[in-house]
């Protein structure tokens, strides 16, 4: 007898509320808000110590916080029409005029990317008063134990005691940059409630060359150019960059969530150029010059002269035949490369893959088989492009499962 009234003094005395959001992320942020609002009373838990690391960091600081252009077809997922509700229903308009009513300044880059004027952590100021005007309540520095299903909802054993509430809202990101706290417990719990993960892998990550490819390319290391990257029928045009380790730059980084292990990469160097037909006229109008000479004019100077030299063309144009020149454009247009991996997750800004979308329910990111779970963010099966698109899925994950939770 003595034993069950210690068990039931203690089973008094636990903390409970309505939602329990694990991860103090921007999935898991703006949840709170949205289910605040709506009278929930609610608690948002992270081990790290401050709320919001990854958007500190993004955008070099400033936080490319959404893109205009965001929908369906900007996104990867074994379901490619699992986004199209969530995105709807919460949409990039909505969370400019969210910023706007806050008085953050902000701007637009090239391809729809916004950003902020001064600094990221206006964007988590903005998103903390919110929470706070809706009520919910915050606390950092306290990691996750165990899970539990009850009768009534979830028991969580923190590092700070157990916590009851009817809905559990996994917020916890994926496995991408381990430094910022990445774990994959939102997985781990997957797996525990029986939802399927699909293979994850890092996305949006710079590529590694192979020793010989990377020696022979080592004098172009900090060389930037513009190019389109193409992995089969999936192009982008950006910049690309020669690294040290191998390639990187927006264009790579795009292809990267493509591209798989063993495949070959083909890049335009400068698509716009029609090198072929600039070096024909250059060989007409003065002969003497140099392939290299003509090149550099268009070209970064290292990147003309290893394109010279690779092709063996050091001779004055005017002793160049039209073909080998032709060759050499063609070359510049369809430069293959096989890259040997990636810098993975400790570079990855993404996780690819994730939470199954068969499990989830795509207008509440409800867990189909477990009455009061929610996933949300970038632990599901969902990857944006590079450029503000995973921060708008964040967004709007966020605030449906917020709607229902």
């Amino acid at each position: 007898m003595k034993k069950e009234g210690v068990e039931q003094c203690e089973t008094a005395s636990l903390q409970t509320y309505d939602v329990i959001i694990l991860g103090a992320g921007a999935a898991g942020m703006m949840c709170a808000i949205a289910a605040g609002r709506r009278g929930r009373r609610v608690l948002v838990i992270d081990h790290a110590k401050a709320p919001g690391e990854k958007i500190r960091i993004s955008g070099g600081g400033r936080c490319n916080f959404t893109n205009i252009h965001a929908g369906p077809k900007n996104y990867l997922s074994n379901n490619p029409h699992f986004a199209r509700s969530a995105l709807a229903r919460y949409t990039p308009a909505d969370f400019i005029a969210m910023v706007d009513s806050h008085g953050i300044a902000w701007h637009e880059k090239t391809l729809g990317q916004l950003f902020c004027d001064v600094s990221a952590k206006d964007i988590i100021r903005m998103l903390t008063d919110e929470m706070k005007a809706a009520g919910v309540a915050l606390r950092l520095g306290v990691s996750v134990d165990a899970v539990e299903k009850t009768a009534a909802g979830f028991e969580v054993v923190t590092s700070e005691g157990k916590i009851r509430a009817e809905s559990l809202v996994v917020a916890t990101g994926g496995k991408s940059i381990p430094k910022m706290g990445a774990t994959g417990l939102a997985y781990r719990l997957a797996e525990q409630f029986g939802l399927a993960v699909t293979e994850t892998r890092p996305g949006l990550v710079p590529l590694t060359l192979d020793p010989a490819l990377l020696s022979e390319l080592s004098d172009l290391s900090g060389v930037a150019v513009d190019a389109e990257v193409r992995h089969g029928r999936t192009a982008f045009r950006e910049a690309l960059l020669l690294t040290h380790r191998g390639l990187s730059g927006p264009s790579i980084l795009q292809i990267s969530s493509y591209w798989r292990e063993g495949d070959e990469i083909a890049v335009a160097v400068e698509p716009a150029i029609d090198f072929a037909a600039l070096l024909k006229t250059a060989k007409r109008e003065n002969g003497r010059q140099a392939v290299q000479t003509v090149l550099a004019q268009y070209l970064p100077k290292r990147l003309a002269q290893y394109w010279t030299e690779k092709h063996g063309l050091t001779r004055p144009l005017a002793d160049l035949p039209d073909k080998a020149l032709e060759a050499l454009g063609q070359s510049l247009k369809d430069w293959r490369i096989k890259p040997a991996g990636s810098e993975g997750y400790r570079t990855a800004e993404v996780t690819l893959g994730g939470i199954d979308t068969d499990h989830l329910d795509q207008k509440t990111m409800a867990a189909k088989a477990v009455q009061g779970l929610y996933f949300v963010g970038e632990c599901v099966d969902v990857t944006g492009w590079l450029g503000g698109y995973n921060f708008q899925w964040a967004w709007a994950s966020g605030y449906v499962a917020g709607l229902a939770a």
